[in-house]
């Protein structure tokens, strides 16, 4: 019983103790369009929609005014647009249009349905109709 034990042999019988980071990129992937966790992650974004300085500029211009039902379907139009991989979108309500940056969540500017007629949108990759 007089059997010494080393350091030194402890350390070649134990193996190697390794910690592995979490590759994201793999979770992500596992991640199914339509599936339980990606409608979670869509739904729980609590992020509100901001205005630019431009955007707010234009309203006030234009005379448009938002109230909270109109907001909040502009929300939504925009869950809609980013659901789909939008990143720069047109949003048109009954009142006016919108450019909205999706992935900032940032309406960039505004238009009054009297000056759409000489619009010509450039730069947006979707389009959404809000019905009032």
């Amino acid at each position: 019983m007089n059997d010494r034990i080393s350091f030194h042999s402890l350390v070649q019988r134990t193996p190697p103790i390794v910690h592995q980071r979490p590759n994201h990129k793999q979770a992500d992937s596992a991640v199914r369009p339509g599936s339980f966790h990606e409608l979670l992650r869509a739904n729980l974004r609590s992020d509100p929609i901001k205005f630019s300085h431009h955007a707010e500029t234009r309203l006030a211009e234009r005379g448009i005014r938002i109230n909270a039902e109109q907001l909040a379907k502009l929300e939504d139009a925009v869950k809609q647009a980013e659901a789909k991989g939008a990143k720069e979108s047109l949003i048109l309500t009954s009142k006016a249009a919108f450019i909205v940056n999706v992935k900032n969540r940032t309406v960039v500017t505004a238009i009054d349905h009297a000056s759409l007629h000489d619009h010509v949108f450039t730069q947006i990759d979707s389009a959404v109709i809000i019905r009032d």
